[in-house]
């Protein structure tokens, strides 16, 4: 039987790695990007995603080149969210996390078993400040969660193809806010006896920046809290 070299089989199976994200990019870029036409938005253009754990939704907006404004493109439900209202804490608590995260492209994983799906970045640097632990939390396919978003296979191919295409573009990554609910004056004033209402009011700083500016705030951890630029 005839060896072949690690270096020549390593390069072999490289076109694979990626072989579905390429798959249903090919089949589904078409109506995607007659989608956003529509919308005055370019395929390949910045994205920031935002989700809302009680309201069980995820929003994917997209930068319009002529505002510099980053508009909703579409809406998502999302089909299972394990956990309830607060942050992750730890490894194995099942909850889904809450704060400010990112994704760059080595956080793309085209070969998961959820279909496809990339990983938040839990923990960040606000969570390690808070000694807060737990891995591989995604935004992925299926209609399972261990602390995960899973959004159906369908549907995470849109997202995915749409953050891909945008870190291919050059995006360096792309920023995802997880909240406990739509952060308004009055769904916080029903929330002031819980235990989380000081870290939420932390949260809302930089929700409400984005719906006064509609860009996504730079974000830094000072005194283990959530600082805006």
């Amino acid at each position: 039987m005839t060896k072949i070299p690690l270096l020549l089989l390593i390069l072999l199976l490289l076109p694979c790695c990626g072989g579905k994200a390429r798959d249903v990019k090919k089949r589904i870029e078409p109506d995607l990007k007659t989608a956003l036409e529509k919308e005055g938005l370019n395929f390949g253009s910045p994205v920031f995603i935002r989700a809302f754990k009680e309201e069980r939704i995820l929003e994917l907006f997209m930068k319009n080149g002529k505002t510099e404004k980053f508009e909703l493109f579409r809406t998502y439900p999302i089909v299972a969210a394990s956990g309830m209202l607060g942050p992750k804490l730890a490894e194995g608590d099942r909850q889904v996390p809450e704060g400010f995260y990112f994704a760059g492209p080595q956080a793309m994983n085209p070969k998961s078993s959820y279909h496809l799906s990339f990983n938040i970045g839990f923990p960040n640097s606000y969570d390690r400040a808070h000694d807060r632990t737990g891995s591989f939390i995604m935004i992925h396919g299926s209609y399972i969660s261990i602390g995960c978003l899973a959004m159906t296979d369908e549907k995470i191919e849109e997202i995915y193809t749409l953050a891909d295409a945008a870190l291919a573009a050059d995006q360096p990554f792309f920023r995802i806010h997880i909240f406990p609910f739509r952060m308004t004056d009055e769904r916080m004033a029903k929330a002031t006896e819980h235990e989380w209402i000081d870290f939420w009011k932390n949260l809302k700083t930089g929700y409400d920046l984005f719906e006064k500016n509609k860009v996504p705030p730079n974000t830094t951890v000072k005194d283990q809290e959530y600082a805006f630029e």
